[in-house]
């Protein structure tokens, strides 16, 4: 039947719907992914492995709503982001996460994906999005690497690894073969059938997607307990991968009032299963110097199996964890990897001692690039090489920051261009980039002509970056990319930064001492402002555009607000937004120097008696909208 349907479309191309069931076999032709920007960006929820931190979860949500509610208790898959957009029940688009912001189009090889519905049935809107993970089953993984093992390629390091180059493979015939599974856990869009989330998830189901039947409403702390105990052994048995439980506050309309922080919901929260644990032997430790000159200590180990990969270097963090652990080379150590990158030692089993045992791992003075005396400031646990001019690895770090995605996004460099570019002495900062001609580099290893011009071009293409990315790519101490926003969004260009004082940018949402300081510091010395006049020089955004600019007021300068309660016209986070578009200054909690409190329903009731013992003015949303107007 599959046969003679395509031959069929074959035939008559002027009858063929992207949604064919033919679409499930993929195609073998190759295909470039475009980027697209998510209507909603896909934040990522804040993680915990305390049962201690959920219960203060619990509890912020409890304050906060001051009204019943409910916990939506979902196992948390181990797969890939996918966000999927319909639109009169056809599957239009499917998106990977990439950077929250926007992603890849991946929409041909998640057609292949059976569990995926390409035409919907029932009652659902004209327009939603829905977000899940794309999995890779247990079964098919083991197979996959079999087959790998057979042809000597290298091996998946686990499921969601396999999962994710899967999705990205040019081949989409490829990847139908490869049988990967979803579920999906978000509804999102203008017109959903219900308030609660647990209920839109179920109503989808009836639409054909697939739905986790392991979700759950607690309607007690006790019960979430419950949840989290019950899949903490019992997730072994699933036939796919899990890594923790997400806990969701139900209702939309709470998750609204909730709103969010910078990078996560304030209405949700991860609780990752306690790592595994493994025991190696440790032979060195080397010293790693990051960009900013703090030094990090790495673990050398005998290759160890951990969480689907092999582990062959730890972090050690800093001199104290070293001196804790009272470390000597060839100690046995245990080894976690609890959602981090590295690996990390968390402990030494001190009866495999023996006579034999190497000398007490001491944390260096001295940097092990440019042999600069180390320092370490007051507070801090790390240690510093103070050489930041002159140190390699500082200056070509910061390059690498500079030129990242996140950042200015510069196509065709990379932190190998960047250290050929430096060995070669084409480049000492960043501000040399934009001197750079195809000339100067067509000629070097790996390069040529075609490649040169690209990179030229991406240079030039980075100079129409927006200041709040330049800000961050400066990479200023403890400036990363939501403060870079704030500060872009509080000063009109690099000019005004560079002559705010501490009390100025302290009175800015969310900047204490700690930054204000670092961005003082930072403009007072004289090669950073040299650097940045250079990228003026350059033509670099280094001030706010037009349409930042609009809408802003000075009607709420100087004031202090704090927010509380349930509100009806606009969510939290927008009345914040509202806040510091016309000058004023968010504040967390009530104090002589609130100036109002903008209440909604259900007030706190110890920061209303607060607010009454201190005389301070409580405005509600009305009064609030027409004070701004």
């Amino acid at each position: 039947m599959m046969r003679e349907l395509q031959d069929l479309e074959k035939e008559h191309p002027e009858y063929q719907d992207e949604n064919s069931p033919t679409m499930r076999v993929g195609s073998d032709i190759n295909k470039n992914f475009t980027q697209v920007a998510h209507k909603y960006p896909m934040l990522s929820l804040g993680n915990t492995y305390s049962e201690s931190e959920v219960a203060e979860f619990y509890e912020r949500v409890k304050k906060a709503l001051n009204e019943d509610f409910e916990i939506c208790c979902e196992l948390k898959y181990d797969g890939t982001s996918i966000s999927l957009t319909y639109e009169d029940g056809k599957l239009i688009r499917a998106v990977t996460r990439g950077d929250g912001e926007k992603g890849d189009d991946v929409t041909d090889n998640v057609k292949t994906i059976r569990c995926i519905p390409l035409v919907l049935h029932g009652n659902y809107p004209p327009s939603f999005e829905i977000r899940g993970e794309i999995l890779m089953p247990w079964v098919v993984f083991e197979e996959l690497n079999r087959e790998k093992e057979a042809r000597e390629e290298p091996l998946f390091a686990n499921p969601r690894n396999a999962a994710s180059g899967t999705l990205k493979l040019q081949n989409s015939a490829i990847v139908a073969s490869r049988k990967l599974d979803s579920y999906l856990y978000y509804l999102l869009g203008e017109n959903l059938p219900c308030d609660g989330h647990y209920e839109n998830l179920q109503t989808a189901a009836q639409w054909g997607f697939k739905i986790s039947e392991h979700m759950k409403k607690a309607h007690t702390l006790q019960e979430v307990m419950d949840y989290i105990n019950y899949w903490d052994t019992e997730r072994k048995n699933l036939p796919v991968a899990t890594d923790g439980i997400v806990l969701k506050v139900n209702s939309l309309r709470q998750q609204k009032n909730l709103g969010y922080t910078a990078k996560s919901p304030r209405w949700a929260i991860a609780y990752k299963f306690q790592a595994e644990r493994a025991l190696t032997r440790l032979n060195k430790v080397t010293y790693q110097v990051g960009r900013t000159g703090a030094i990090t200590p790495v673990a050398n180990l005998d290759p160890v199996q951990l969480s689907g990969t092999i582990v062959k270097r730890a972090s050690l963090h800093n001199a104290d964890i070293i001196e804790g652990l009272d470390l000597h080379i060839g100690d046995m150590v245990y080894v976690e990897k609890g959602g981090e990158i590295i690996p990390k030692i968390t402990g030494v089993d001190k009866e495999a001692r023996t006579m034999l045992i190497g000398e007490k791992v001491k944390f260096i003075t001295r940097c092990p690039e440019c042999g600069s005396q180390l320092i370490r400031y007051e507070g801090e646990a790390a240690h510093y090489c103070p050489n930041e001019t002159a140190c390699p690895p500082q200056i070509k770090g910061k390059i690498e920051h500079f030129i990242s995605r996140r950042a200015m996004n510069i196509d065709g460099l990379g932190p190998e261009t960047v250290d050929m570019f430096y060995r070669k002495g084409l480049i000492a900062n960043a501000a040399d980039l934009y001197t750079l001609t195809a000339d100067d580099i067509k000629d070097l290893e790996r390069m040529g002509e075609k490649s040169a011009d690209n990179i030229i071009k991406g240079i030039a293409s980075s100079k129409e970056v927006p200041f709040e990315r330049v800000l961050f790519a400066l990479g200023i101490r403890f400036v990363g990319e939501t403060v870079a926003k704030k500060i872009a969004k509080s000063f009109a260009n690099i000019e005004e930064l560079e002559q705010a004082d501490m009390a100025t940018l302290t009175n800015i949402d969310e900047i204490g001492e700690k930054i204000a300081q670092s961005i003082v510091s930072y403009f007072a010395n004289a090669s950073n402002r040299q650097l940045v006049e250079r990228l003026k020089e350059a033509g670099l955004q280094f001030s706010r555009s037009e349409e930042d600019l609009s809408g802003y007021t000075d009607k709420l300068s100087g004031q202090s607000i704090v927010i509380s309660g349930v509100f009806q016209h606009h969510s939290r986070d927008e009345y914040k937004a509202l806040i510091e578009k016309n000058g004023g200054k968010n504040s967390g909690s009530i104090s002589s120097k609130t100036s109002f409190i903008l209440a909604g329903d259900n007030m706190g009731p110890a920061k209303l008696e607060k607010a009454q013992k201190l005389g301070i003015k409580i405005m509600n949303e009305d009064e609030f909208l027409e004070l701004i107007s």
